[in-house]
């Protein structure tokens, strides 16, 4: 706010005032904000940091198992129980909220199929392609988990940002410059209430000397 644009009067005063009572109490509640999602911040970073550790075990154990797989009953094998399953994995994407921020809520369905409705014979398919099976849905499972962990982490990140940028903003810009033109429009009331004082004192004493 330019200082040269305010008009200094007492309802622009009162009106300045209102407005610094707003900004300071709208900068208590984001900086609030701010650290309550800091801390939800880290808390998910935690499990960030342990999902992160599964998929990687998950997904070395899982082509571990195919590898055997291979090894012991083949490649055609392998494949023809991979194409003879019918099931298909059901991701549902809901929401829930973190300090007022909607973060996605992703759930998985079917991932693990009982063996006897994977679509392949029991008879003819290995212990090792049903381990490798097993592995592969546990990885599927654990990287659902990861998805919902990363995408809410990075949401939680963008908001905190933007909350330091409304923080910054009406600590370091907001709030002086509201000060700044109260402080004007109080300095320029007094010298207004100095003036009309001196004023009336001439008047006063030129009535006094012409009487």
């Amino acid at each position: 706010m330019v200082k040269t644009e305010v008009n200094p009067t007492r309802s622009e005063l009162l009106e300045i005032k209102k407005k610094i009572k707003l900004s300071q109490s709208g900068y208590k509640i984001m900086k609030m904000k701010r650290d309550g999602l800091i801390l939800e911040f880290f808390e998910i970073l935690e499990k960030a940091k342990d999902v992160r550790g599964r998929v990687v075990n998950d997904y070395e154990t899982a082509m571990e198992k195919i590898a055997i797989a291979r090894a012991v009953d083949g490649a055609i094998p392998v494949k023809s129980a991979a194409y003879a399953l019918k099931s298909d994995p059901k991701i549902s994407v809901k929401s829930k909220s973190i300090m007022g921020l909607v973060v996605p809520k992703i759930e998985a369905e079917c991932v693990a199929t009982p063996i006897l409705e994977r679509g392949y014979g029991m008879v003819g398919t290995s212990v090792y392609i049903e381990e490798a099976a097993k592995a592969f849905e546990k990885l599927l499972e654990t990287l659902v988990i990861a998805a919902e962990v990363e995408t809410a982490m990075k949401k939680l990140l963008d908001e905190i940002e933007k909350t330091k940028r409304r923080v910054n903003a009406l600590e370091f810009k907001v709030i002086p410059e509201l000060q700044e033109t109260k402080n004007f429009i109080d300095f320029r009331l007094q010298e207004m209430e100095r003036d009309t004082i001196t004023s009336l004192k001439h008047l006063k004493q030129k009535g006094e000397a012409a009487e």
